[in-house]
This record gives structure tokens, sequence and C-alpha cells, in this order.
């Protein structure tokens, strides 16, 4: 680590410490040129794969596009904040497991039914409905008779 204030290049860690929730860990350094303390965060820089979109374009992950389908999916449903992020974790940890670099959008939403059909079958019902824009009531009676089972 150079040292921010000589640009010396050997410091040393005098303490280290992990955040309370575990997200960094903090150091304290010392220069061994100069004797000046700093300090420096490590995070973990994870990377998500690029969504592919139904047009071709290409955009970031975005965990927040994610939450707001199952709020809306699951507004006025019984089901707590706790499961939802449970379920969006393990979404994320699918994705990043894939190791792909790009990922189609729809397989993100099949992610998200198989999780909200474990949830809650009508938040479930509610999101293939438009997910899937259905042409027909036939369709959309096939889904519930499927949930029903």
């Amino acid at each position: 680590m150079r040292c921010p204030f000589c640009g010396h290049l050997e410091t040393q860690v005098v303490e280290t410490r992990v955040s309370e929730d575990a997200d960094f860990i903090r150091r304290r350094r010392r220069c061994g040129h100069c004797e000046k303390r700093f300090t420096t965060y490590e995070r973990p820089d994870v990377s998500f794969p690029m969504v592919v979109k139904k047009d071709g374009r290409r955009v970031e992950y975005v965990p927040d596009k994610l939450r707001a389908s199952f709020a809306l999916a699951l507004r006025k449903r019984p089901v707590s904040t706790e499961q939802v992020d449970a379920a969006i974790e393990r979404i994320e940890e699918k994705l990043l497991n894939l190791g792909v670099r790009e990922i189609a959008a729809n397989r993100i939403g099949e992610m998200v039914m198989r999780e909200l059909k474990k949830l809650d079958k009508v938040a479930y019902i509610r999101f293939a409905s438009v997910y899937r824009s259905f042409e027909d009531i036939d369709e959309f009676r096939a889904l519930v008779d499927e949930v029903k089972r």
C-alpha cells in the first residue's frame, strides 16, 4: 500500500477491524518512511453479469429493480421483509455463481418467478401475468390451475 503522504511503498498494518455488518475491513497503517498513520478500507468487489434485454440492449444489473419487482408482486401480501431479502439473496448468489458475463433478462425473470412461487402463490400469479403477458384468459386460467396443484 502506497503512503498517501510521502508515496513510499512500504507500510505496516498496525490494527485491523471488521465492521459490525462484516461489510468491510478497516486497517490502520503506518508508513515505514515518514511514520505517518492512515486508514484504509477493504470491501469485496462483486460484479454481476450484464443484463441482456429482449431488444438486445445490455444494461447493468440493478438490485433495486429486482427489489421493486418483488415489492410490486407482494404488495399487501403476508410476506416478511426477511423472506424477500432471503429470496433476493438467493437470486443474486445464483447470478454470481453462474460465472457468466451476460445473462438474458428473461432468465432473471424466471428466477424471480421460482422464488415468488415459494413465497406466495398470489404474488407469483401477479408477477407471471405481467411477465408472461398473456394473450387470453385461457393462458391465465392454465397458470392458476398449475398453482392449485
